[in-house]
């Protein structure tokens, strides 16, 4: 795993989480903190200083991230890592070979958690990797999972994952599928509405059955309205651990913009948000 932190409290929270997965998991982790690269004059004869001060706070956090470590009983590998934020955690994920990128979410404003912070969004859109966005003061847990399912071949990617999870921790599944359409289909083409709540109804079943087929106990739901809310509001309702979701492949601008769906829950979701990559 790589936990990538940024000094900030979220950072440290998401941190500690992540000690418990692994150790759960079996797993070891690294754990990062990216500093910018120096844009300066390269002859000056005080960029020694120069670079020194920019990699302090870096090197304070992983000091405060062993310190961490060391009270939980953690082993952990740390690299200050300099350049773009986005570019050298996805590139330490890939050298690493991890499995999971970790990262917290602060907590943030109504309108800082509409506009996800582009570090994430960067991440979650170039990286090959699954990536866990904790929000500060959540906990990762497995013990009931929401999983969201469109019937592509993403949302089957992360339907995989969440019945692994459910498996592994003895948890069980909400599978929800979504119609999101404009109010004026209601009255305009009522029975391709109804073609789509079928089809939403024949996903959530699918999955249903290969989660049983697993031994994981499934619960399915179909709802109608705009999706975010949908899936904030039966998280909340049901309380889950987690959220699942699968990550769309774009290029791009749409990589950074990623969806206002996946941004949105992700900002004001309660519980920990896990993107899968296909």
């Amino acid at each position: 795993m790589l936990t990538a932190i940024d000094g900030s409290e979220s950072g440290f929270h998401a941190l500690k989480e992540s000690f418990k997965l692994a150790s759960n998991e079996k797993s070891w982790i690294t754990v990062t903190c990216v500093v910018p690269s120096y844009e300066g004059d390269l002859d000056t004869v005080a960029l020694g200083s120069v670079m020194d001060s920019i990699r302090k706070p870096c090197e304070q956090a992983l000091e405060e991230a062993k310190r961490i470590a060391k009270s939980e009983g953690a082993l952990i590998k740390t690299v200050c890592e300099e350049g773009e934020p986005y570019e050298r955690i996805i590139d330490l994920s890939e050298e690493e070979n991890a499995e999971l990128i970790i990262m917290g979410r602060r907590g943030m404003s109504r309108l800082e958690r509409a506009l996800m912070g582009s570090v994430t969004a960067r991440v979650i859109g170039h990286s090959r990797r699954d990536v866990l966005i904790v929000p500060r003061d959540a906990s990762i847990g497995w013990n009931k999972i929401l999983i969201t399912t469109d019937g592509s071949k993403y949302s089957k990617a992360a339907t995989e994952r969440a019945i692994d999870f459910a498996a592994a921790y003895g948890g069980e599944i909400k599978i929800l599928s979504i119609v999101d359409v404009p109010a004026e289909f209601y009255g305009e083409a009522p029975d391709a509405v109804e073609d789509l709540v079928n089809k939403a109804k024949s996903y959530v079943e699918d999955v249903k059955k290969q989660a049983e087929a697993a031994g994981v106990k499934a619960e399915t739901l179909v709802r109608e309205g705009e999706s975010y809310r949908m899936i904030l509001d039966v998280a909340e309702d049901l309380s889950v651990n987690a959220i699942v979701m699968g990550s769309h492949g774009r290029t791009g601008l749409k990589r950074l913009l990623m969806g206002s769906v996946t941004e949105k829950v992700i900002g004001y979701a309660h519980c920990p948000v896990l993107i899968v990559k296909s």
